[in-house]
């Protein structure tokens, strides 16, 4: 899935709620993400979002799932994209981090 995904400015100007972001793949099709962190793993750049919540849709008990993106410039225009992470092996090392941050924030 070589899918990138950017947040053009005009985008992230939109009154969107606190903490969600807008991502328009290459398909042109745009989705809500709720913003939970920024990892950096071996001096890369990646960010952890969850899929925001349809207010029409009933919520399941199952919690959602996350997406790593890893963060890189766009060497047009210097501003930031979103690429997915297709090595099974940094994605799930980048979700440890993410896990042990919340259970750290769990504990205080």
């Amino acid at each position: 899935m070589d899918e990138e995904k950017n947040i053009p400015e005009e985008e992230t100007e939109n009154e969107l709620p606190d903490g969600i972001i807008e991502l328009t793949d290459e398909d042109g099709v745009t989705t809500q993400f709720e913003y939970l962190t920024t990892i950096d793993h071996e001096g890369e750049l990646y960010v952890v979002l969850m899929a925001a919540e349809d207010e029409d849709e009933e919520e399941d008990d199952d919690e959602g799932e996350v997406i790593i993106l890893k963060i890189e410039k766009d060497p047009d225009t210097d501003e930031d994209i979103y690429v997915s992470v297709d090595d099974e092996e940094i994605s799930q090392a980048v979700f440890d981090k993410f896990l042990a941050m919340m259970d750290e924030e769990e504990d205080e």
